[in-house]
Formats: structure tokens, C-alpha cells, sequence
């Protein structure tokens, strides 16, 4: 487990985290609104040389930041109604890039993730911190 004190911890513990990543990872972070996720994928993408400017894809579904060291596939199921509406946007020919999928709310269609993938649970506390819990599958 990891304490994050700050949202530049966030944005540091993500660059880290990149350090650690190869082609074909895929990276879940599940938590709630404000909780950090996207903070964490700042510093993602950061730690693979990315000079993008990361936002949330919300809206958009997913951005690709392709100018680091791998390309970054960012998405964000918040919005999604469905695993077929997932499906319907390209999922699994994302999953099959030489990449790094990082994925927003995961935890709202976990079913469509590999098993290899890395779940990160991001629990804000009402002084500030957050604690990050990494496991091999979905909480709850």
C-alpha cells in the first residue's frame, strides 16, 4: 500500500509506476470522483517521456499519446452504459498494441480486461491522502 499525500505525489508515484511498464501492460485505476486517476496517468505518461498534455477522456472515450517511449492508450469506462458499448469503440484492438492501456473506473466492466492487467485501488481520505492498493484483480 502507498500513501499519497499530494497531488504531485500522485503525479510522481505515476512516473514510477511508468518505469515499470512494457508494451502490451495494461494498468486499472479504479477509485472515486477526485480521487486521483488522472493525476496518476499525468505522471504516467510523464514517466514514459510524454510531453502530452494528459486530460481526462470522459468524454472522448480514449486518448493516445504516442510520442514517448510507448504509446499510451487512455480510457475512461465513466461514461460507458455497457461492455458492448466498450467493445463497440475498439477495445480489444487497443488491447492488441504495442502499448500501454491505462484505464479509468476499470472497476465498472471488469470482465473486459485481460488477465494480466494491474488493478489500482485509489481510496481518498478526508485529510487529503489517498491510499494506493495494488492487486491482481478487481475489489468488490
Amino acid at each position: 500500500m502507498t500513501t499519497l499525500h499530494t497531488a504531485e505525489d500522485a503525479h510522481t508515484w505515476g512516473m514510477q509506476l511508468a518505469q515499470s511498464l512494457a508494451a502490451g501492460d495494461v494498468v486499472a485505476l479504479c477509485g472515486t470522483l477526485g480521487a486521483g486517476k488522472t493525476q496518476i496517468t499525468r505522471g504516467i505518461v510523464a514517466g514514459m517521456n510524454s510531453q502530452a498534455a494528459v486530460t481526462s477522456p470522459t468524454f472522448t472515450l480514449v486518448h493516445e499519446y504516442l510520442d514517448g517511449r510507448l504509446p499510451v492508450f487512455h480510457f475512461d469506462f465513466y461514461r460507458m452504459d455497457s461492455a458492448a458499448e466498450v467493445i463497440g469503440i475498439g477495445w480489444d484492438e487497443f488491447l492488441t498494441e504495442p502499448g500501454v492501456v491505462i484505464v479509468e473506473w476499470a472497476d465498472m466492466f471488469p470482465g473486459l480486461l485481460p488477465p494480466h492487467t494491474r488493478w489500482f485501488h485509489i481510496v481518498p481520505h478526508p485529510d487529503g491522502t489517498r491510499q494506493v492498493t495494488e492487486s491482481a484483480q478487481p475489489l468488490g
